[in-house]
């Protein structure tokens, strides 16, 4: 059966590459070739008899039947690491608090909490989604134990920091005017995603207008699906089937990058402890870090 030719490390590198946007990225991480990394998605790929990741000029996007995989390798991941975790588990409990920005939360951390809570039952999970600029006002008053934001809206040392590549994108039929101001959609003026499209703008001289400001990222999905505008989304947030790369005009970078950090105080009970573990293994470690 090709089920039984599909390896958990196979799986591991395909989410890892849809999650990093960038093959050479996560070679990089992961101490592996670019080649054998390479490989062992056009393993994946020829097991399955289908494309799963789309090539363009600044990286890899999944396919539509990659989206799809995705779901599954994700979910089959996960259930290798509930187990392994439930047969070794230590009985903790506890209360931990976490702070998840609201562009992050729809990604692989929602998965991993989910572990977490299966492999300790015991332990309740308090989650907050919201803006970055709240969740880094909640940590400066201790109201979180653990916390997912971009870098910029803390003083706080991380305990780890990893890249997010933003592409431009636009609805599959969108027909850009350059006669016109260029639509965007994004979050609020704080947010960082935000401030770097409109800075990259500004700085080329680009003529431009908000057409819709949401704190939602499904929202900015649909919003990009129905043409109400240009947005700047991570590869995982892309959705093949309704959404294209836009190229952007001269003088404006083809991808934004923004940091971020996971973020834990030096004091913490065990059962932080264990979700800061699951929660470490699910976010990539930039090069530099």
């Amino acid at each position: 059966m090709i089920s039984d030719q599909i390896s958990p490390d196979l799986l591991r590198a395909f989410v890892a590459v849809c999650q990093q946007g960038s093959m050479s990225r996560v070679a990089s991480q992961t101490g592996r070739t670019q080649s054998a990394l390479s490989m062992q998605i056009k393993r994946l790929e020829t097991l399955l008899e289908r494309p799963l990741l789309q090539r363009t000029g600044r990286g890899v996007i999944p396919t539509a039947e990659g989206e799809l995989f995705l779901g599954y390798a994700t979910r089959i991941l996960a259930l290798n690491e509930e187990a392994h975790a439930r047969v070794r588990q230590t009985e903790i409990s506890g209360n931990v608090r976490i702070g998840l920005a609201e562009e992050v939360a729809t990604a692989a951390l929602p998965a991993a909490l989910g572990r977490l809570h299966r492999a300790h039952p015991d332990i309740r999970l308090d989650i907050t989604v919201q803006s970055s600029v709240g969740l880094g006002q909640l940590w400066d008053e201790h109201g979180l134990d653990l916390m997912i934001v971009p870098t910029s809206v803390t003083t706080a040392d991380a305990q780890t920091v990893w890249n997010v590549e933003m592409h431009w994108v636009c609805a599959r039929d969108h027909d850009m005017d350059f006669s016109r101001a260029l639509d965007l959609v994004a979050f609020p003026s704080s947010c960082p995603w935000r401030r770097r499209m409109v800075e990259s703008l500004v700085a080329a001289g680009i003529d431009h207008r908000m057409t819709m400001t949401s704190q939602s990222i499904t929202a900015l999905q649909a919003a990009v699906e129905n043409g109400i505008g240009v947005g700047l989304l991570p590869a995982d947030a892309i959705r093949p089937a309704t959404m294209r790369l836009f190229k952007p005009p001269a003088g404006v970078p083809h991808t934004v990058t923004v940091q971020y950090g996971l973020y834990a105080h030096d004091r913490r009970p065990p059962v932080v402890d264990a979700a800061l573990g699951i929660l470490r293994r699910e976010t990539p470690v930039s090069p530099n870090d």
